[in-house]
């Protein structure tokens, strides 16, 4: 196989896609997220978590508190890539976001994601 075509397969191999946590050992305090491509999300949050960046400032100033020892990335369920055609697999990510983040509650004390609003009528709409 020369090198074309082992970047035309790598780009057209399908990446791991669904929900995922980064959960604290020292506290048990989880944040769950869902992706498109795991590794590179999980190679970003971790970059942005070394270089005092992330997001949540909760989860950063326990990192830094910790240290990275202290902290797992897991993968919780994932998108069958085989079964959901590629324009429904976004919709099927969040919806994995959505079940784990309802079943984990990581809010408050028990996590670092911040509650959602709910969506209400939009300009003078009624609901």
């Amino acid at each position: 196989m020369n090198r074309k075509e082992i970047i035309r397969e790598y780009k057209e191999t399908p990446r791991p896609m669904g929900a995922y946590a980064i959960r604290n050992n020292a506290t048990g305090k989880v944040l769950v997220g869902g992706s498109m491509n795991l590794p590179a999300s999980f190679n970003g949050q971790h970059f942005q978590l070394r270089m005092g960046s992330h997001r949540s400032p909760a989860l950063q100033a326990d990192w830094d508190r910790y240290g990275g020892e202290a902290f797992a990335f897991e993968v919780l369920e994932t998108v069958d890539t085989a079964k959901v055609p590629a324009e429904e697999r976004r919709a099927a990510v969040a919806a994995l976001e959505d079940k784990w983040l309802a079943a984990l509650q990581p809010y408050g004390e028990k996590g670092y994601n911040a509650r959602r609003k709910e969506k209400g009528p939009r300009n003078g709409e009624t609901a």
